[in-house]
């Protein structure tokens, strides 16, 4: 599939990078599995850049448009799961 990542002109590189990561972690829990540890790390970097709950729901829904992945099934599943745990698409 190929699709764009919802990102913010303003934000900087370093930004953009830790924004597309926690969407491709996203990814990797639909498409195979990730481990809870690394995804949370993606969360929480994204959470750094977008702290704001009503930015997180509009890029979230953003992406989803453009790819079908919804952020906040696997964020809950993480949020839910142990250190350790594998985290995936239920």
């Amino acid at each position: 599939m190929e699709y764009n990542y919802p990102i913010r002109h303003d934000w900087s590189t370093e930004e953009i990078i830790d924004v597309v990561a926690f969407f491709q972690a996203v990814e990797k829990a639909y498409e195979t599995k990730i481990e809870r540890k690394q995804f949370m790390e993606a969360y929480r970097a994204f959470k750094n850049v977008v702290p704001s709950m009503a930015e997180e729901k509009t890029l979230c829904k953003e992406f989803e448009e453009a790819s079908g992945f919804v952020c906040y099934r696997i964020v809950k599943n993480a949020k839910d799961a142990s250190d350790g745990d594998m985290i995936q698409a239920r």
